[in-house]
């Protein structure tokens, strides 16, 4: 008997009523959806931008474009394996982008509200609007710091992500969106009838 215990030969039938196997393509299909959602948000947020700021929409949906770009180009750099607190982090940075450059953009629409000449109010609008934008952004940094020291595989993956995306969202909402609006006013004073007055 003691033999036959230590070789596992136990003359015992096994009925298998039920197997289950799980394989790395269930990771896979669930990034594939998140990538699809992801697509989805980002296209409703481009649509979003571009009806309420028109043209000064439009050029903050290329600049969010150019930020994705870059948040995948530093995470790829990196080294930086995509999974789905990945995503998130990456969709998250980009709803903080938006705001980003929505602050700039209801900034001058007050300015021109009150009787700022057009120029003088996207300065003003930038102006007043940088520090509340790069408080938010280090804020978020914060945080994202505090889960990457305390947390656990995913939960890192996903702070990873957020930093890499403070840091080109501070770079593409401050830097790139003024010099597309510097370049399109082209040193005229052009009157901003694409920014609903509403």
């Amino acid at each position: 008997m003691a033999v036959l215990l230590r070789s596992g030969a136990l003359p015992a039938r096994l009925e298998g009523i039920e197997e289950r196997r799980v394989c790395g393509g269930l990771g896979a299909d669930t990034i594939a959806t998140g990538k699809i959602g992801s697509v989805v948000g980002v296209m409703f947020i481009l649509i979003f931008m571009a009806m309420a700021y028109g043209i000064f929409g439009l050029f903050a949906d290329i600049v969010l474009i150019v930020n994705l770009l870059m948040i995948v180009g530093v995470s790829a750099l990196f080294g930086a394996t995509l999974t789905l607190p990945g995503i998130a982090g990456i969709v998250l940075t980009l709803g903080m982008a938006v705001d980003a450059n929505i602050l700039p953009f209801e900034r001058i629409r007050d300015e021109v509200r009150e009787g700022v000449p057009t120029l003088r109010a996207v300065d003003y609008g930038f102006e007043r609007s940088t520090k509340t934008v790069m408080d938010g952004e280090l804020t978020n940094l914060i945080c994202a710091l505090i889960l990457f020291q305390f947390g656990a595989g995913p939960i890192r993956g996903f702070a990873v992500t957020l930093s890499i995306g403070v840091a080109t969202t501070l770079f593409t909402c401050l830097l790139l969106t003024r010099v597309f609006i510097d370049y399109y006013m082209n040193g005229k004073s052009k009157k901003i009838g694409y920014i609903r007055m509403k």
